[in-house]
């Protein structure tokens, strides 16, 4: 995968999804940004200056750049894709054509899994429901009953051992909560009991905390038999994305007790969530907001405006997927 070194010349940039200040003025006047906020936008794009971009900054999950996108850009060198999943990128096309792809990882590791344990506490404690309980005045009249769940009788298996998986896992560690995880392979260098079969890692523990990437390969992989198999004290966390839990599944387990409860942040048709969910008191439903600080944000943009950068500075990109390393220039 070659790109171009840094001259005199322009260097044509599409900036694709929501406007964000940090990469709209991340750039010298050696770049020519070209914003579009949707698929419908880019539908506006000359052949002319389509000819010309050779690098996309993809802001958002909410647009998607597949195949026939990049096809639209002849000269597509780089996509840098805003946060660390990019099902929302077909990789596939991007490795078969040389075209790079990084992502933000790192940055916001630390973030989402504070929001993973945040999320777990919240929903075993009824933190929601005790702040409604004080709101409406009822303490007034009577105690607050005590919750059914509890982190201090809990066994975690974590669903994915990345780097998020890993940093939630020190957590529960240093909040004295057993751990075990399942993946495909075992982690280096971590130390948690390995399941390599998801239905038998269900079955010794009675919280899973999910932060798996999407896409096809994931899909709807808690499905009811995990469910059946966490047993009846059963928590779901899913910290990763919502196509990995099998959504009705999880509303018919929460409603017949298969499960005792859920935390979720993500879900299948985002930002829709079902009635069923927003209805129940045995679940903690949070708007997608897993990496979603100032602080956190902001650091993630920056590293897709630097992506860009070291590319066309004939560096290697920083942060690279899997299916498109780069590893020198």
């Amino acid at each position: 995968m070659v790109g171009g070194n840094i001259s005199s010349e322009k260097i044509d940039l599409l900036v694709y999804g929501p406007n964000k200040p940090i990469i709209d003025n991340g750039f010298s006047d050696q770049f020519v940004l070209h914003p579009f906020e949707t698929r419908a936008d880019l539908d506006r794009l000359s052949p002319a200056v389509a000819a010309k971009i050779r690098g996309a900054a993809v802001t958002y999950s909410t647009v998607r750049c597949d195949g026939a996108m990049m096809a639209l850009l002849p000269k597509l060198e780089i996509v840098a894709s805003f946060g660390v999943g990019y099902d929302h990128v077909d990789a596939n096309y991007a490795r078969e054509h040389n075209i790079v792809v990084t992502n933000t990882p790192d940055v916001l590791t630390e973030e989402v899994a504070d929001v993973a344990m945040g999320l777990l506490i919240a929903t075993l404690r009824e933190f929601v429901k005790a702040d409604k309980y004080l709101r409406s005045g009822l303490w007034m009249t009577q105690q607050f009953p005590l919750s059914v769940g509890s982190l201090r009788d809990r066994k975690v298996g974590i669903v994915g051992m990345g780097r998020i998986g890993q940093a939630i896992g020190r957590r529960l560690e240093a909040s004295r909560v057993p751990v075990v995880y399942h993946s495909r392979n075992p982690a280096k260098d971590v130390s948690y009991k390995h399941y390599p079969d998801l239905i038998e890692m269900a079955k010794a523990v009675d919280t899973l905390v999910v932060i798996v990437p999407g896409g096809p390969a994931t899909a709807k992989m808690i499905n009811a038999d995990v469910m059946k198999a966490l047993g009846p004290r059963g928590v779901i966390i899913n910290v990763a994305r919502g196509s990995v839990v099998d959504e009705e599944a999880m509303i018919a387990a929460l409603k017949s007790g298969t499960i005792l409860a859920a935390g979720l942040d993500v879900f299948a048709n985002e930002p829709k969530v079902p009635d069923e969910l927003r209805a129940m008191q045995n679940v903690v439903l949070l708007p997608h907001i897993g990496s979603a600080s100032v602080v956190t944000r902001n650091a993630m943009d920056q590293l897709v405006v630097d992506n860009l950068k070291a590319w066309f500075a004939g560096k290697a990109p920083l942060t690279p997927i899997a299916e498109t390393p780069v590893k020198s220039r």
